[in-house]
Parts: structure tokens; C-alpha cells; sequence
């Protein structure tokens, strides 16, 4: 089955084509059909090629397979050509199952939608099909080629209802923050290239472990610009401001790229240039501190949303720091393990709060909402597993497993690892906090807003479904404390480097600590925002909380430092240099010639004995230079 790989991005790629092309032609069943269908292949493909990879391991450990020559010009001829290891394993597994949730769900979300259908799937497609060929390239170049796929398509789906100036703006906030990063990616691979003669990416990690040494400049010049991409598309700070605008988009758009696609292409990007960072300490710690750092800001911004889904973008920010914290310890297989269990919980919490707006005329502001758990209980009790799940309720839930497995790695850390692992136990609490203020502001109490949607099958199939791997999908990497069952780590060693152990009594008592955090953070959200909700209130009278709020609310501020020291700063030297100094030597070029134009034309008189004259005279002149000069 393994030679059926290129079937799994290609599937997507057609979907896209024929919708692009003859989508207008198509009734919503035919558009859902393709759409939807196209996915549904390359997800059933990736499931036989990954259980053919899992029972039958190729030589290796990896399968390569080339398509085709994409460029060759002096010696530089990179393939359309993906690579398949237990990596990219997981990652096609994630994308195609949870992508196909997604795109099932949409069917009904977006159906009744005036215009756009076939351009929704057809862009929908398209994200899936380069996010598919990011993960599986086996050089750089083509990984980049994906890499800007999925950056066009989040322009493209953010701002798919374009009428409205508001989303418009958001779209291209999204495109030119990331665009910091693609930038940064861009000349870290000309660097490379540069000095190591290649973009494929197995011998260029052999080529770099051999020729370069430990925190050399050249190493830390490279891991670093790749992190700055890295930082953009994952939306880790400091250029995560445009994740929270990026709800603008239709909420399956916020389902797709905030579970399963653009903004884990950053996690794997580290996670797959390993070697890369290894060599680099600095850099590593350095991702370690932003995915604490980011973390921490990102659950206080959750803490105080109004709007579900903007709690929700604040959480995944939060999530992948998790996920930048896991990789910059080396912790790469709880890394990968919490973006395959924060694919499933979040991708059910965006989509239940796509019934729960929809159910309440389009409503996202969770303080007219409430009581919704009688009156939608499928959709409450789905959307309590995923809310479980994110907040780590201890031994039940996925996102228990997968936390707890990178608390343990930031404590066995060499560089800051108790500070690391006091960031991540601090986010454990907020996580539960912010995570619980939703569920009850949105479920409980007095009913604010009547639901009056009757969900149909294809938006309530996919929140079963990922509920249940929710729950279960933890017990795929069990700690040696609890049933020492550790499949999923083992499986994705193969790719990459072990991490660090640390004695199972100190682990026991870090899982303790963390299950304390995770509760603690679910029942100060139950007092606060269930039992005693005027405490909050007054707490929020106060001047400093007060100040605090719109500190939070606001994500600390970063939209208006960037507003007024870079973007305000750039439109007064714009207008301060209306005069364009900078053109004055071009335009004096243009004034000669304007000059000499005009001497010129007046020679154009229409007397012929001018012309015989100015003839005769030309004669003269170039008889007297032969004459005289030769």
C-alpha cells in the first residue's frame, strides 16, 4: 500500500481543481459530494498506507517515493517527492481524519450560505491538500511550496465572507504577520543551501551533524531563522496577534486551521529539522521560553473573552505553546503527542460552538448565552469531553496523557527546567480556568437566548466522534506510572530523538501536582463564574482589576505596540516623504530627457532647405573628423 502514497495529497488537489474550475456548474449535493468526498479518499488512503507502515515497516524505518523532477538547473534538481516516516505518519493520520470530520460538518454548516459553496470547498480543499504536502516533502523547497499553500488558503477562508470590511482586514492581518515569518523561513533556506548544497532534507541533517559543531554561529544563525517562521505560522509570540482575528472566518475555517493545519505546521517543522535545533542549545531554550511565555499570556487573554470563539483562539496560542515548550526540551514525542490530542479536542470545541451559534442566530457572545445544557444536551455533553480534555482532568481524558508527558519532560529539562515546568503548571491552572468559565457561562445558569436549530447528522456525527477520541486517545503513550504502555512514543522514535526520563517516584509526584493544577483550575471556575459570580464582578470594579481586564482582553497590548511604533511609525515617514527624495535622481534622468525632447523637436520645422542644410552640415563634420582625427 505504500506506493499509494501520492494519493494522499493528490485526492485533494483534484477536489480542488474540479471545484475551482466547474463549481459554479454544480448543485450543493454535487459540491458537498466532491468536496467532502475528496477528503474522504485521501483520508481512507492514509489510513491504509499508515497500517501497511505500522505492520510492515519498510528498510528503515521510511519510505521515499519520487514523483517527478521539479526543477533542474546547475546541478540543483529538487523532486516532487514526498518522504514517509512515523512523523509524517502521525500528521497525515491527523490531517485527512480530522480534516474529513471538518469537511462532513461544513456540509451542513455552510449550506445555507447564499453564495460561496463551491469556493468554500474548493479553498477547503486546497488548504488539506498543501498542508498534505508540507508534512510529506522530502525537501525543503517543496515543504515551502506547502507552506504558503496554507498561508493563501487562510487568507482566502478568513476573509471568505469579503462583503465585510471587518473580515477583509482580518484576512490580510493573517497574511502579513505570517508573511514576517515566511520571510525569515525563506533566507534560512537560502542559508542553507548556501552552505550545505542542498534542500533535501535527511542528508541535509547528515550534512549538518557533520560538518558543524555544537552552538556554532552558522547553526544558531539557521535554527534561528527557522524558528522566526515557525513563530508566524504558529502564531507563538511575538507574532501571534493575528490567530484571535482569524475567527472572523467561517467557524469549520477555525476548526481546520487552528486543530489540525496551519498552525501545527510549525511544531513540525522544528519537530522535523530535529538535528538542526540539537546542534543549536540557544535556540532550543529559546523556543522553550516562547512556548512558556506564550502560554502563559495567551490563557490570562482566554481568561477574559466574551466572544466563544475568540476564548478558544486565545486557547489554541496556548496549546501550541505547549507544544514549542515540549520541543524545546526535547521532549519531541510528547509534543507530537499533544498535537494529535489537541487536533481531536479542539477541533470538537470549535465545532460545537458552530451548532451553539448557529442554534443561537449566529450569537458568540457567551454572556447571552447560557442553560443551553437542557435544551442541546448531545451538544453539551460533547462539548464537556472536549472541555475535559483541554483542561487535563487527570487519568480519563487525552489531553491528561499528553500534558502530563510534557510537564515531565520540562522538569528532566537541563536548561531552566524547573521554571519551564512551573510555566506549564501555571498554564494547567488557567487552562482549567478559562476552559470551565466557558462551559458555564455558555451551559449553565438561566437561559439568555432560546436555541432554536434542530442539528442534522453531519453536524453531529463529527462531535461524537472526536469526543470519543477525545477520551480515549490517551491511552495510546500510558507513563510508566500508569500501565507503562508507551505505543505511541516508541512508534514515533523512530524519527525522532529519545527524550530524557526522569525516576518514577519524582514523575508520580509531578503527575500529582499536575492533576491538582487541572482541578483546581475546574473548581475556581466553578466558584467564580457558577457559584458565586458577583465576586468577579466587583473583583473587576476594582481599578486594578479593571485595568488588568482590558490588559488581558486586549492580548496584552501587542496590536497597539505594533499599531503605533511599526505600522504608525511607516505611515508618517510615508507621508513625510510625499516628495519621494529617493526618486529625485530618476526624475532628474526624466527631466533631461524631457529637456532634450524638446530641443530636438524644435529642429522638426518643415523647411526642406533647414533639412538640406543641417544635411550638409552633418556631411562636413563627419568628413572633417575622418580627415582630422584619423
Amino acid at each position: 500500500m505504500l506506493h499509494l502514497l501520492f494519493l494522499v495529497p493528490i485526492l485533494p488537489f483534484c477536489g480542488f481543481v474540479v471545484l475551482a474550475l466547474f463549481g459554479r456548474w454544480f448543485d450543493r449535493r454535487q459540491v458537498a459530494a466532491i468536496g467532502v468526498g475528496s477528503i474522504g479518499l485521501s483520508a481512507l488512503f492514509a489510513l491504509l498506507v499508515g497500517f501497511d507502515f505500522v505492520i510492515a515497516p519498510p528498510a528503515g524505518d521510511h519510505f521515499s517515493q519520487s514523483l517527478w523532477t521539479w526543477i533542474n538547473v546547475g546541478g540543483f534538481s529538487p523532486h516532487i517527492a514526498f518522504y514517509l516516516d512515523s512523523l509524517s505518519v502521525i500528521m497525515i493520520l491527523v490531517v485527512t481524519v480530522v480534516g474529513f470530520l471538518i469537511h462532513v460538518y461544513s456540509a451542513e454548516y455552510m449550506e445555507d450560505e447564499p453564495d460561496g459553496y463551491a469556493r468554500f470547498f474548493a479553498c477547503m480543499n486546497l488548504f488539506v491538500g498543501s498542508m498534505l504536502t508540507l508534512v510529506l516533502a522530502d525537501n525543503l523547497l517543496l515543504l515551502y511550496l506547502g507552506w504558503e499553500g496554507v498561508g493563501l488558503c487562510s487568507y482566502l477562508l478568513i476573509g471568505f465572507w469579503y462583503t465585510d470590511p471587518a473580515n477583509g482586514r482580518a484576512a490580510r492581518k493573517a497574511f502579513i504577520v505570517t508573511r514576517i515569518g515566511d520571510t525569515a523561513l525563506l533566507v534560512g533556506l537560502l542559508l542553507l543551501f548556501t552552505k550545505l548544497g542542498t534542500l533535501q532534507i535527511q542528508p541535509l541533517m547528515q550534512l549538518a551533524s557533520e560538518r558543524w559543531v555544537v552552538g556554532s554561529s552558522i547553526t544558531v544563525a539557521a535554527a534561528g531563522l527557522l524558528l522566526g517562521g515557525a513563530l508566524g505560522k504558529s502564531a507563538q509570540l511575538p507574532l501571534q496577534t493575528w490567530l484571535p482575528d482569524a475567527m472572523a472566518g467561517p467557524t469549520p475555517v477555525s476548526a481546520l486551521i487552528h486543530a489540525a493545519t496551519m498552525v501545527t505546521a510549525g511544531v513540525y517543522l522544528i519537530a522535523r529539522m530535529n538535528v538542526l535545533f540539537t546542534l543549536s542549545p540557544v535556540i532550543q531554550t529559546t523556543v522553550a521560553a516562547v512556548g512558556a511565555g506564550t502560554l502563559i499570556l495567551a490563557g490570562f487573554s482566554a481568561l477574559t473573552q466574551r466572544d466563544i470563539k475568540r476564548v478558544l483562539a486565545y486557547s489554541t496560542i496556548s496549546q501550541i505553546g505547549y507544544m514549542f515548550l515540549a520541543v524545546g526540551v526535547g521532549a519531541w514525542s510528547a509534543a507530537m503527542f499533544h498535537f494529535m490530542t489537541h487536533a481531536f479536542f479542539k477541533a470538537l470545541l470549535f465545532m460545537a460552538a458552530g451548532v451553539i451559534i448557529l442554534g443561537l442566530h449566529h450569537e458568540q457572545d457567551m454572556f447571552k448565552m447560557g442553560g443551553l445544557r437542557k435544551q442541546t444536551p448531545l451538544v453539551f455533553w460533547t462539548f464537556l469531553a472536549g472541555s475535559l480534555s483541554l483542561a487535563a482532568l487527570p487519568l480519563v481524558t487525552a489531553g491528561f496523557y499528553s500534558k502530563d508527558a510534557i510537564l515531565a519532560g520540562a522538569w528532566a529539562s537541563d536548561a531552566g527546567g524547573r521554571w519551564l515546568w512551573a510555566a506549564g503548571l501555571g498554564g494547567a491552572l488557567l487552562t482549567g480556568l478559562y476552559t470551565f468559565r466557558m462551559v458555564f457561562l455558555t451551559f449553565f445558569g438561566q437561559v439568555q437566548t432560546p436555541f432554536h436549530l434542530k442539528p442534522g447528522l453531519r453536524l453531529l456525527l463529527p462531535l461524537v466522534v472526536l469526543a470519543f477520541l477525545s477520551i480515549v486517545a490517551g491511552f495510546l503513550d500510558l507513563p510508566r506510572t500508569l500501565g507503562n504502555q508507551p505505543w505511541f512514543s516508541d512508534f514515533v522514535h523512530t524519527s525522532l530523538p529519545e527524550t530524557k526520563e526522569i525516576a518514577g517516584s519524582v514523575e508520580r509526584n509531578l503527575q500529582i501536582v499536575a492533576s491538582l493544577a487541572s482541578i483546581g483550575g475546574i473548581l475556581l471556575a466553578y466558584y467564580f463564574f457558577l457559584r458565586e459570580p458577583g465576586f468577579v464582578r466587583r473583583l473587576m470594579m476594582t481599578p486594578l482589576g479593571a485595568a488588568l481586564h482590558r490588559f488581558w482582553f486586549v492580548g496584552w497590548g501587542f496590536d497597539w505596540a505594533y499599531d503605533n511604533l511599526i505600522v504608525g511609525t511607516y505611515v508618517r515617514l510615508a507621508r513625510a516623504n510625499r516628495a519621494d527624495v529617493f526618486d529625485l535622481p530618476m526624475r532628474g534622468i526624466a527631466l533631461i530627457n524631457q529637456a532634450g525632447h524638446i530641443v530636438l523637436s524644435r529642429t522638426e520645422t518643415g523647411r526642406l532647405r533647414w533639412y538640406a542644410t543641417s544635411v550638409a552640415f552633418g556631411a562636413i563634420v563627419a568628413v572633417g573628423i575622418v580627415v582630422f582625427v584619423t
